[in-house]
């Protein structure tokens, strides 16, 4: 007998860039490239505007919260450097990008130098390279305005490209992370942008509730079913159903529970605790954890099956201290809606108490940084956050380096500081993550090899043993390779399929040009379609096009 809860909306997912029109400015320094890019821009449905004056950009932009800026002279110029460093203070920051003569441009692919642009485009300008250079851009700038995910950093920008890209489909994902990240943050993140974004998005963590109560959490409960239950009550996938569950700190969910939500995620159906009617649900779950799952699957505290089920795609979070260019992007954020919420004035920081907080190693990641702005703002007594309002905590470790020594003793792995005085701390966990990370790596490895040894001994044809590190006798597999294709496909369709011809001392360059080729042939050029089976922007494909001089 099976019940049917209300089936996932048939909605697709919204386009939340190409059906707006966006402002975009144009610098007229170079005015013969101005109106090559306002016609481009234009073309592609947006509303351009050439500006004799930089210094009028707020006036002309007004609450407009979607626009961009396209600089047509020297980005170091005084006057661009001042608008650059305005538009700083809209969080996120509109797209800036400058079409430059070759002889002025910033060094190539740097985000992180000054000027802070999102992208230069040499001149003469290819108007169809400014029409992708705006959508990439703009698309990324809705992302940030959509998800609230902020960052300029490209691990932040490489995160929300693949948010967007997995927030259509309905497969499990996981995500990883230290705490602190913001992992819950990228899950309401995917489902927003989601066809799933009208259903109920749940979050349930699963070390916060006890583990006798989390499977009646999950799946609900029949009057009776126990002690206390008086009533029937739905389970988080019945409030879910047609929408996202997110089951955070996936790692602490006992054994006998992984078995059954691994049931539920193969078949969508469960039974409420002490029900017999079969419920079926449509949901979609996204796991998270700060924990190593491949080193609890190794232990044996979390099943492997279990693990690549909800490990169909993966998100991983940088920490913090990998993204050091967003911290003071994140502060100046923090800074105006801390000090909204607790009507207290302020400007900003001192230059010294931002270098402190910089070079701070950040453990707790964004949320250790909320929290401790959300103290100054409170604590603080004067408009501006000087080094001495910083926790002395954070004062004495910034900047410390931690570095693993050796104190004679082998089985002791110990990181010591670089203070004076101050005690080595022990890191035997460092130690044992990395040797389980590395047998496990050893025993994947060792698995591959054992399947192609199965597969080629069962034709009589010698193999290299790289398990065991020598070669058969005469080493006969590899002798006199000239050429490997590699292609798709079924035995029979590979004629029929274009392949990339791998010769000797072949350079990448030219590997990199056989593949984009093959990629524009099988979708008839269109660069689009291309760029995504390849994996790369397009305007990244654009370029790549331009410098092997593909087509031409």
């Amino acid at each position: 007998m099976r019940q049917h809860c209300c089936a996932v909306p048939t909605l697709l997912t919204t386009n939340l860039y190409h059906d707006k029109m966006a402002l975009v400015f144009i610098q007229d320094s170079d005015i013969e490239v101005a109106v090559a890019v306002r016609e481009a821009a234009a073309a592609d449905g947006h509303a351009a505007e050439i500006l004799s004056d930089l210094d009028a950009l707020e006036r002309r932009a007004g609450d407009q919260e979607v626009f961009a800026l396209v600089l047509t002279g020297d980005p170091r110029a005084p006057e661009a450097r001042r608008q650059i460093a305005n538009l700083a203070s809209r969080i996120p920051r509109p797209p800036i990008i400058a079409v430059v003569h070759p002889d002025l441009s910033p060094e190539p692919g740097s985000r992180n130098d000054d000027p802070d642009l999102d992208a230069v485009l040499m001149s003469p300008v290819d108007p169809a390279e400014v029409q992708v250079a705006l959508t990439e851009e703009l698309e990324r700038f809705e992302l940030q305005l959509e998800t609230g995910i902020i960052g300029r950093t490209d691990a932040i920008r490489e995160m929300l490209e693949r948010v967007h890209t997995i927030a259509s489909v309905n497969s499990t994902v996981l995500i990883t992370g230290e705490s602190g990240t913001g992992k819950e943050l990228v899950a309401r993140a995917i489902h927003r942008l989601s066809p799933r974004r009208t259903r109920p998005f749940i979050a349930v963590n699963c070390s916060a509730i006890p583990e006798s109560l989390l499977e009646s959490e999950l799946f609900g409960h029949e009057k009776g079913a126990f002690t206390g239950a008086t009533s029937r009550r739905k389970g988080m996938f019945e409030l879910a159903d047609g929408g996202t569950l997110l089951l955070d700190e996936i790692g602490e969910m006992a054994l006998p529970l992984q078995t059954r939500f691994l049931r539920v995620l193969e078949s969508h159906r469960f039974m409420r605790v002490g029900g017999e009617v079969e419920i079926e649900v449509n949901v979609r779950v996204i796991a998270a954890t700060n924990k190593q799952l491949r080193d609890s699957v190794r232990v044996g505290s979390f099943r492997k099956d279990l693990y690549y089920r909800i490990n169909v795609l993966h998100v991983d979070l940088p920490p913090l201290r990998h993204r050091r260019q967003d911290i003071p992007i994140l502060i100046r954020l923090f800074i105006d809606e801390l000090s909204q919420t607790h009507d207290r004035e302020f400007k900003g920081l001192t230059a010294e108490a931002m270098q402190i907080l910089l070079d701070y190693e950040w453990p707790g990641n964004v949320r250790e940084l909320r929290n401790l702005i959300e103290s100054m703002v409170v604590l603080a007594p004067g408009s501006m956050i000087r080094a001495e309002d910083i926790p002395l905590d954070v004062r004495e470790t910034s900047g410390r380096t931690l570095l693993p020594v050796s104190l004679g003793d082998p089985s002791v792995l110990v990181v010591a500081d670089d203070s004076e005085g101050l005690p080595a701390i022990p890191q035997m966990d460092f130690l044992f993550r990395t040797l389980v990370e590395m047998k496990i790596d050893l025993e994947d490895l060792r698995s591959q090899f054992d399947r192609f040894k199965t597969r080629y001994s069962a034709e009589d044809t010698p193999v290299w043993d790289a398990v065991a590190g020598e070669p058969t006798p005469e080493d006969s597999m590899f002798a006199g390779v000239a050429a490997i294709e590699v292609s798709g496909g079924r035995k029979d369709e590979l004629d029929a399929q274009p392949s990339i011809q791998l010769e000797p001392e072949m350079t990448m360059a030219e590997i990199e040009r056989q593949a984009i080729a093959i990629a524009l042939a099988s979708v008839a050029g269109n660069r689009r379609k291309a760029a995504e089976r390849l994996g790369i922007g397009e305007r990244t494909l654009y370029r790549k096009i331009k410098k092997y001089e593909i087509g031409e």
